[in-house]
């Protein structure tokens, strides 16, 4: 059975291939003897796509003959501060898989990247096999830079052993906050937790869909001058919304105290029946259904199919199907590498190379793309849980950025690291969403 892969907006394509080079003035088979690039990425690490990062590069350096000279590392703070030093030193790589968002800001600023419409003037084809429409523009410049690969949504995974002895169905398209607010009821009542979160450490999907609830589409990314300004009652009545779950006790007894790993495993253990994460959690909790989390081979099919995702439940003007995702990340092209004629070349071959509708099938897998067209993949080549996500996928309206991305740093910290407060009443969801905004309005004045 074929299915079709999703992208963002409705269902987005990766059918057919695209040659490697295909927007080069050199022919994408020719040899570029002695020649070498200087490439990091965020493929590293337990990311999932490392090993096809890994494969993808030696089989260009075969086919090209260019060397790749490889410095990728686990996407942290850590890693965003040596990017930004690596630039202000004049030492950053010839191309970079980064953040399109406020992370790189600095070096979009300074110059020291080559804009995708500067790169077709002179390599007309380049991200020719891309929707235009769906590349994230810099917030800088509203200009577009990085050519996306994958990217993520976040939606709401169910265990539906847990919803079967609480007497509750997996939701659909149509599902509203009073829904889910009886399912938990349900679920409460047959002695199960109904949502598997921590909010002492990572509120962050509840505070971004609460907010999102009392938002829309056009201004979901827009941060509120104010509480009483704009989206800033929204921020506030999205708050008080984790209260009332909590006060209804809809969390675990320990969700102040306790780790994200916790509750993680509350969940993929069969005692908690809802979990807003992202994309990225369909391998965690594929992990969990093996004997050997390290060894895909040792999935536990039966097991794994008790777990599905779904939508997350509206309440306000965002339909259930309208998810919090994106294209968060892309190859960017640096300045330095632009001006090294040989060097251009090069580079340009080298993300054609990574952005073919078929490589980016590979790297995107049940999550998204910006590929006009989609190709049809096999279920064999997915698990249970990949083949719900996909189709899960074909029935989102949308995709939206996250906010918190745009609002981050020190001014979340009193919803955030504050969401204990808040819940218990402490500090009023107004006040700390009143403090956080000041603190961004001061961020942002700077």
């Amino acid at each position: 059975m074929k299915k079709k892969v999703v992208s963002i907006l409705l269902v987005t394509a990766m059918v057919g291939t695209m040659a490697a080079g295909c927007g080069s003035k050199k022919g994408s088979d020719s040899k570029d003897e002695e020649l070498s690039l200087s490439v990091t990425t965020t493929f590293a690490g337990e990311d999932g796509n490392a090993p096809n990062y890994k494969e993808a590069v030696s089989a260009f350096e075969e086919e090209t003959g260019i060397k790749i000279n490889d410095s990728s590392a686990v996407s942290d703070e850590t890693f965003k501060a040596r990017i930004e030093t690596d630039f202000q030193a004049g030492s950053e790589p010839d191309v970079l898989f980064f953040f399109n968002g406020a992370d790189a800001n600095s070096f979009i600023e300074e110059g020291k990247v080559i804009s995708i419409d500067d790169i077709r003037a002179e390599y007309p084809g380049y991200a020719s096999n891309m929707n235009d429409d769906l590349i994230p523009a810099s917030l800088v410049d509203d200009v577009k830079y990085a050519v996306p690969v994958n990217g993520y949504w976040e939606g709401l995974f169910c265990n539906t052993e847990v919803l079967d002895a609480a007497g509750v169905e997996v939701p659909g398209a149509d599902y509203t906050w009073a829904d889910f607010e009886a399912d938990c009821e349900k679920i409460k009542a047959a002695g199960y937790t109904p949502i598997a979160s921590a909010l002492g450490e990572i509120p962050h999907y509840w505070w971004e869909y609460s907010i999102f609830n009392h938002t829309s589409l056009d201004s979901h990314l827009e941060v509120p001058k104010s509480v009483d300004e704009g989206n800033g009652p929204g921020w506030v009545e999205g708050m008080e919304d984790i209260k009332k779950l909590y006060e209804k006790g809809y969390f675990p007894e320990n969700t102040l105290s306790a780790k994200d790993d916790e509750t993680f495993a509350l969940f993929t253990s069969g005692k908690a029946g809802f979990l807003i994460d992202g994309s990225w959690k369909v391998g965690g909790i594929a992990s969990a259904c093996q004997s050997d989390p390290d060894d895909a081979s040792t999935l536990d099919k039966d097991k794994l199919d008790k777990f599905t995702v779904t939508y997350v439940p509206t309440n306000g003007e965002r339909k259930a199907t309208d998810l919090i995702g994106g294209l968060s990340e892309g190859y960017y092209i640096t300045k330095k590498a632009w001006d090294d004629e040989a060097k251009r070349d090069a580079a340009v071959k080298f993300v054609e190379y990574m952005t073919t509708d078929d490589m980016v099938a590979k790297f995107a897998q049940h999550t998204a793309s910006a590929l006009k067209e989609a190709p049809e993949v096999d279920d064999a080549e997915f698990n249970s849980l990949q083949i719900k996500a996909i189709d899960m996928m074909a029935g989102v309206s949308s995709l939206t950025g996250a906010v918190q991305d745009i609002f981050n740093g020190e001014c979340r910290v009193s919803t955030f690291d504050g969401m204990p407060q808040i819940v218990t009443g402490e500090v009023s969801a107004k006040d700390a969403v009143a403090e956080g905004l000041e603190m961004y309005a001061e961020q942002t004045a700077e």
